[in-house]
């Protein structure tokens, strides 16, 4: 579940994001399992303003079990 929501953060462009990074959201969800899940989102700079920008996705059983989620990051790389 944490990767297809990257993939679904990943289609945000660049151009789109330097905006408002750093960003994020948290909302409930129901995994593939069936269980109830918190789904958390967030774009920050990789390392410096107007650089690279880092999408983070992570999915978790509640705040009790955030330690115990799942976390996956990829990078939206600066246009050349």
């Amino acid at each position: 579940m944490a990767r297809d929501e990257l993939s679904r953060a990943m289609t945000l462009r660049w151009q789109d994001l330097k905006g408002i990074v750093p960003w994020g959201d948290t909302f409930e969800g129901i995994s593939p399992a069936g269980r109830y899940v918190e789904v958390e989102r967030g774009y920050i700079w990789v390392s410096e303003e107007g650089g690279d920008i880092l999408c983070e996705v992570a999915v978790y059983g509640g705040p009790s079990r955030y330690d115990q989620g799942v976390r996956v990051t990829n990078v939206i790389s600066r246009p050349a």
